[in-house]
């Protein structure tokens, strides 16, 4: 991918159709996801996932309009201790919100500490499953996993000649997380010859990445990218190299080629023994993405996303006695008490696309607040601000604990604009407050330690108060005219940059931004600025869902530069 390559992505319109359209050039610069970086070669890009929050309504089931909903076949050995395997292979798909059936392909007894026996299905009930399913239930994308026997990889080719999926994702499963060897060299003839030159994406680790090269060591991201380029040379369209065991590394880099560009992953390393079962959710999660209509490469991102906050959500969880214990897939969907914890859980570029309810709009267009913030979050909004202006306390008061029932599903942050009193009868996870409101610090003392302030700030006096005050981001603009608030002085893009470059919190940049502008504000380089907040562009819209899921990709796409 060049420079100047235009992106085609999937938007999907309000009747469930999905049409094409055209992104602006892929400039050099960017977010941290992804993020570009002048310190590799011209043939390597380097993101960094992880640290900006993938809008976990990016999971919604899809559903078009002949109620076609995205389909994944896992074809891969039972785990007793459900970390692994089928197991973790259906609970990926269904935080996805996929549909994931199964073929299993091998009965495992094992737990934290290891494999203590393996059963193998005979090839011909794997066969039997793989006509079942599909050749009824119209399976999207097929996932592998343990594939224990040459013969079983054969009927599975078999079978995807006669059946065609839209993509093929292959994990070369051979040795579990705990060391245990899963399939014989008897296996990698049929991957090399007959599975690879099928797939879509094979999805190695170092140690499997070294195997099927013929055990040569992998010892640094230079070798990664050597076994990358000589794995494809085996035919598969896409690998991923997944480095979390590469040696002397502070993050957990993978490396992703295409057949062309090389794309170095980054992102920060979880210390947690909770790792059994990742290599099959980031394969699972890939399938999935990619059976939503994702691109290769966003699902891939996507997915690494997903694995890294997994990971950092159940760092303590204890579940056995063994060194190598399972991760929860579900955060998304715990309805945590979040006041507790939110201090620590801030993430600032949870600040990416900041949606702002508008009351008058809601009437306009005859919605309810909960249908304008649940559409907005389905659409990819990650984090919402309830601004009702007009409207009575008792009914802001039922409607805020109806939206944040919606938001905390999703797992995206809800703050109520100015009203502190309504911000804490509900539990809110922050309010957002002006320069006419009451002072952070006041306002940090009424609601709490674990609570989200954001503060409005058009100068960098005010952004140095707000830090001073104990504000978690501040609200900078407007940038450009808008509607929504009379008399409201515009800074620009230079009024912004002047005090993004001054803060020492986040910056969400606010005022007139919509999908024909927001590029131009992500772009003016400051590291802090995380992202937009939006009222109009997406509020006074017929559909706020297309026109959500528009401006998130967009944003996705555009780049802060790393400093």
């Amino acid at each position: 991918m060049t420079e100047s390559t235009q992106l085609l992505c999937c938007h999907f319109d309000c009747g469930g159709q999905v049409r094409l359209s055209k992104v602006a050039p892929f400039v050099r610069s960017s977010l941290r996801f992804p993020f570009w970086s002048s310190h590799t070669n011209t043939n390597t890009k380097k993101f960094r996932v992880g640290s900006v929050k993938v809008q976990e309504a990016d999971m919604n089931m899809v559903i078009t309009s002949d109620n076609k909903i995205p389909h994944v076949l896992t074809v891969a050995g039972s785990d007793s201790g459900a970390g692994a395997g089928i197991q973790a292979d259906l609970k990926a798909c269904a935080a996805r919100r996929v549909y994931c059936s199964t073929v299993i392909t091998a009965v495992t007894a094992q737990n934290t500490v290891g494999v203590q026996g393996v059963d193998i299905v005979s090839e011909d009930f794997v066969a039997e499953q793989l006509q079942s399913v599909l050749s009824d239930m119209h399976v999207d994308v097929v996932k592998t996993g343990m594939l224990p026997s040459l013969n079983i990889v054969k009927v599975l080719c078999q079978s995807l000649r006669k059946f065609p999926i839209k993509a093929l994702v292959v994990d070369p499963v051979m040795i579990s997380t705990s060391g245990d060897v899963l399939a014989g060299p008897s296996v990698l003839n049929g991957f090399r010859e007959e599975l690879l030159p099928m797939a879509d994406i094979v999805t190695p680790n170092i140690k499997e990445a070294s195997v099927l090269l013929g055990d040569v060591p992998l010892k640094s991201v230079s070798d990664m990218r050597t076994a990358a380029k000589l794995i494809h040379d085996f035919g598969p369209r896409n690998v991923l190299i997944k480095g979390g065991d590469l040696p002397n590394s502070v993050d957990a880099i993978d490396v992703f080629f295409d057949g062309e560009e090389f794309y170095e992953l980054c992102s920060l390393r979880v210390n947690t023994t909770n790792t059994h079962g990742t290599g099959c959710t980031l394969a699972s999660c890939i399938a999935a993405e990619l059976a939503k209509g994702s691109s290769m490469l966003s699902a891939v991102k996507t997915a690494k996303h997903f694995i890294g906050t997994a990971l950092d959500y159940s760092r303590d969880l204890v579940i056995g006695n063994g060194a190598q214990g399972p991760f929860d897939h579900f955060l998304a969907f715990k309805n945590m008490n979040q006041s507790s914890s939110r201090q620590n859980r801030f993430n600032p570029n949870d600040l990416l696309l900041y949606a702002v309810t508008d009351s008058a709009m809601n009437r306009k267009w005859g919605r309810s607040i909960a249908e304008a913030v649940k559409a907005a979050v389905e659409g990819g909004a990650t984090i919402v601000q309830l601004r009702e202006k007009d409207t009575e306390t008792r009914d802001f008061l039922e409607a805020a604990k109806e939206c944040l029932k919606i938001c905390r599903s999703y797992g995206v942050p809800l703050l109520i604009n100015d009203r502190i009193d309504v911000a804490l009868a509900c539990d809110a996870d922050g309010v957002h407050i002006g320069q006419s409101d009451l002072p952070a610090s006041l306002t940090r003392t009424l609601l709490g330690p674990g609570k989200i302030i954001g503060v409005s700030c058009k100068t960098t006096e005010q952004a140095q108060q707000a830090w001073i005050d104990g504000a978690d981001y501040i609200g900078c603009g407007g940038v450009y005219p808008t509607n929504t608030k009379a008399n409201n002085r515009t800074i620009g893009l230079d009024g912004l940059k002047e005090v993004s470059q001054a803060s020492k919190l986040p910056v969400v940049a606010i005022g007139g931004i919509g999908l024909s502008n927001a590029r131009a504000v992500m772009e003016i380089g400051v590291p802090n600025l995380k992202g937009v907040a939006v009222v109009s562009a997406l509020f006074d819209r017929e559909c706020i869902l297309t026109e959500t899921r528009n401006l998130h990709a967009l944003l996705s796409e555009a780049a802060f530069l790393i400093q």
